[in-house]
């Protein structure tokens, strides 16, 4: 299967398919998918707050985690990648109902290792929420 041109079926929708059940949970909406590239769009929910009602950083660090994980997906290679380390900046709240923005981008990628960030925004691109950096390495194990 082209798992870039599937990506691709979902723009402007939510990503019901994904084969990640903690990604459905989110429920992202694609906004972009190219190769390496991806933008996705999250409602603030409930659920997803600290005790003062602003975006948890764990949740914050877990869409960061989770839509780098489909980057490697949109790579279209047949094995699967790991997250060896996930650094966090946060410079910005959002609150519940706020629309956020993950966009992502590969900086390097080598035969067995990837760098790649994310970065959060609100939903007009002016104000930068988080920025994520992750390595990720090539497993040997396929993907299912």
């Amino acid at each position: 299967m082209d798992r870039l041109k599937h990506l691709k079926t979902f723009i402007g929708r939510e990503f019901t398919e994904s084969p990640s059940p903690f990604m459905r949970w989110l429920n992202p909406i694609v906004l972009l998918a190219d190769e390496g590239h991806l933008e996705f769009k999250y409602t603030v929910r409930p659920e997803w707050l600290n005790p003062i009602g602003y975006l948890h950083g764990g949740i914050t660090a877990a869409i960061i985690d989770d839509i780098l994980g489909a980057t490697m997906f949109s790579l279209n290679e047949d094995t699967f990648y790991i997250t060896i380390n996930n650094n966090v900046d946060y410079f910005s709240i959002a609150k519940e109902g706020d629309i956020i923005i993950a966009e992502t981008q590969i900086v390097k990628r080598g035969q067995q290792f990837v760098n790649a960030y994310c970065d959060i925004w609100n939903e007009q691109k002016t104000r930068l929420i988080a920025k994520g950096t992750s390595n990720l390495f090539k497993t040997a194990s396929k993907r299912p």
